[in-house]
């Protein structure tokens, strides 16, 4: 059966990357973004050379406008919502933005779903930063990493959430309002609280998509900054594996909806962000690289790694590409579209 998606943010990296996908299943997938990001004219162009002008619908739009969003939402079967704000420097300087695109557009999405009539399937990309900074979670100090004392398998969905910063106030909100629309509605919500999401058609910068934002300084010559002592431990997920995520809650949404699942590599995939990752990068790019040091950044997790052992049990999911397999195809990807950059 065809099924109607409508992709909030579709423009972005996961976003884009999900139409793809859809798309190849002949889903019929309409894309709802305000282009506002420097990568998303880039995505539409690409998502159009690739299928065609035809193959899905662009509306250009904004979350935070109620109206638009219920317009797009009356017809659809499946609604992923990823619009928003992304980075938590940007909430701190402009908390007023931060709060009208996630809470807001969130708040906004969720109404469009509910008083669409339809019953829509409604996935949500929530963020481990509503976990805070987890300071009652001791972690200990090894050579490369820090790591957790206790939590063998990671941070669990039963971690208390303890919103720092705007943005994580403003993603937790809306992770809370997904939740509850599932209790008080009966919507058929799913929540995914994602770690470091990774792959192709992610313009990272300094302050998202860090994992990219390496690669991409790494290959064009442009400077890094290690913030702290480069042995702050997160893990990876490849956009691949999140979207078989995606996937396996729609078609299991009668045990999903309700839920919130965390979403990363789990205690497989995980590196320190230089210590680690660096002398990867430095063999791929075959030469040293220099790095300029700066302090700790405030509320920057010594560890974050997620437990995915709920996923695995309720939607038959786990992550497919491990790490080096995975880095090494986004460096490969970077280097093969350097103009993009």
């Amino acid at each position: 059966m065809t099924r109607k998606y409508l992709i909030t943010g579709g423009a972005g990296f996961i976003g884009s990357n999900y139409a793809r996908r859809l798309i190849q299943r002949n889903e019929q997938v309409t894309i709802f973004d305000n282009l506002s990001r420097a990568g998303a004219p880039r995505n539409i162009d690409w998502l159009k050379s690739q299928f065609g002008d035809d193959a899905f619908r662009l509306i250009v739009g904004d979350v935070r406008s109620a109206d638009q969003i219920a317009e797009a939402a009356k017809d659809a079967d499946v609604i992923v919502h990823l619009a928003g704000q992304v980075a938590v420097t940007t909430s701190v300087t402009n908390p007023r933005e931060d709060f009208e695109a996630n809470a807001l557009g969130t708040f906004n999405t969720l109404e469009a779903a509910r008083l669409s009539g339809r019953d829509p399937v409604f996935l949500y990309a929530s963020t481990n930063k509503v976990y805070g900074g987890m300071e009652d979670v001791k972690v200990v100090e090894e050579a490369t990493r820090w790591r957790y004392a206790e939590l063998e398998h990671g941070c669990p969905e039963s971690q208390p959430i303890d919103f720092h910063s705007p943005y994580g106030c403003s993603k937790g909100a809306g992770d809370q309002y997904v939740r509850d629309y599932a209790r008080i509605y009966g919507l058929r919500t799913v929540v995914f609280r994602q770690s470091c999401i990774y792959g192709p058609r992610q313009f990272g910068i300094e302050d998202q998509g860090w994992l990219a934002w390496m690669i991409i300084a790494a290959v064009t010559g442009r400077k890094i900054t290690i913030y702290g002592d480069g042995k702050q431990v997160r893990d990876v997920l490849h956009v691949e594996d999140l979207l078989n995520a995606y996937d396996a809650a729609i078609e299991k949404i009668d045990a999903a909806k309700g839920q919130i699942y965390n979403m990363g590599g789990g205690a497989r995939n995980v590196m320190s962000i230089w210590a680690e990752f660096g002398p990867i990068l430095e063999r791929l790019l075959g030469k040293k690289i220099e790095v300029a040091r700066a302090d700790w950044r405030p509320g920057d997790q010594k560890v974050f790694y997620a437990d995915t052992r709920k996923a695995k049990q309720e939607l038959g999911w786990e992550p497919k590409i491990g790490l080096e397999q995975g880095i090494e195809m986004l460096f490969n990807w970077v280097k093969e579209n350097r103009e993009l950059f």
